[in-house]
């Protein structure tokens, strides 16, 4: 299993190099001069072009790029265009906010969506199946901007429950992941319904019903741990989508995160800021991913009982095939 982990962490190498480089060739390649942009159109010339020799934008985008991924190796991921500062102290400012919403709005889908599926499940072509469906639908139906849109000005502005902007302590954090929550909430509990009535009709569980079984115990032992890998891989896929989400939820309650700081870096194309963002980005998704599938091998234990079956049949193979050539 070790082995697993370093090759897949070796895997995201080139996955995180090969984003990094369209993202610096998109910047690269797109109409506009960072410089001008910082600094105004009305700026003096030689000032700057100065500027582009001081910040090495004379070069070519190819050199650039070779010089930036050298500092990243090194742990140096540039200065700011915009703000003169250290990229990796404007990313440690604002990681810890960008993921307590990511995290956040994940636990919170599956808290609420599972639970929700399961029931919906189990009481098929109830209210609470119905209910649970016309939830789901409008959860999906309804843009993350405008119900954080909605919940601002209701819970903030009117009942004056939570603060309308900043998230200095827990209670700015609320709303936010509660919006950014719904439409994975959604995902959720459909994908955990249709999942757990699969399972349902399956002949183990008529099988377990006839010999008694509790209700219950066939439920939750046996229908919910057949069905949670399709539930486990939503959960992982959806971590891409709630890194996204979490641009507009932080313009919308104003939240100095990772989101906030990327548009802001977007506009006056301060690459450093947005290549490393977007590097941060990819790792953790990567990391979450490398997460859900030791997930996997937890839940069901046939997947780790196959991956070492198969590792030994390439050993004995490998085995042979020297064997064979003495």
């Amino acid at each position: 299993m070790f082995r697993y982990i370093v090759k897949r962490l070796l895997m995201m190498i080139p996955v995180v190099l090969g984003i990094s480089f369209i993202i610096f060739t998109i910047i690269s390649v797109t109409p506009g001069d960072p410089v001008q942009l910082i600094m105004g159109a009305d700026t003096a010339p030689e000032v700057l072009e100065a500027k582009r020799e001081e910040l090495g934008l004379n070069d070519h985008f190819i050199v650039r790029y070779v010089k930036y991924i050298g500092g990243v190796v090194r742990g140096d991921f540039g200065k700011s265009y915009r703000t003169g500062l250290k990229v990796i102290d404007e990313i440690k400012a604002r990681l810890p906010s960008t993921m307590k919403i990511a995290l956040g709005g994940i636990g919170l889908s599956v808290l609420i969506g599972v639970p929700l599926g399961m029931i919906s499940a189990v009481k098929q072509y109830s209210f609470v199946d119905y209910f649970a469906r016309v939830l789901a639908m409008l959860l999906t139906a309804i843009p993350v901007f405008w119900l954080g849109l909605m919940m601002l000005l209701y819970f903030c502005l009117k009942l004056r429950w939570f603060p309308p902007t900043g998230g200095e302590n827990w209670k700015g954090f609320v709303l936010p992941i509660i919006a950014l929550a719904a439409s994975a909430t959604a995902t959720q509990t459909r994908t955990t319904r249709s999942s757990m009535l699969e399972a349902i009709r399956q002949d183990y569980v008529r099988t377990a019903r006839a010999k008694g079984v509790p209700e219950g115990k066939i439920i939750f032992k046996h229908v919910l741990r057949n069905s949670i890998l399709p539930v486990i891989t939503i959960a992982g896929m959806n971590i891409g989508v709630q890194m996204g989400g979490t641009v507009v939820i932080e313009s919308v309650f104003a939240i100095p995160g990772m989101g906030s700081m990327l548009i802001n870096a977007v506009r006056v194309k301060d690459a450093p800021i947005i290549v490393s963002s977007v590097i941060v980005v990819a790792v953790f998704i990567g990391l979450m991913n490398l997460l859900v599938d030791l997930i996997y091998t937890v839940v069901d234990p046939r997947l780790k009982s196959q991956y070492f079956t198969v590792k030994k049949q390439i050993k004995r193979h490998n085995r042979g095939e020297v064997s064979a050539a003495h």
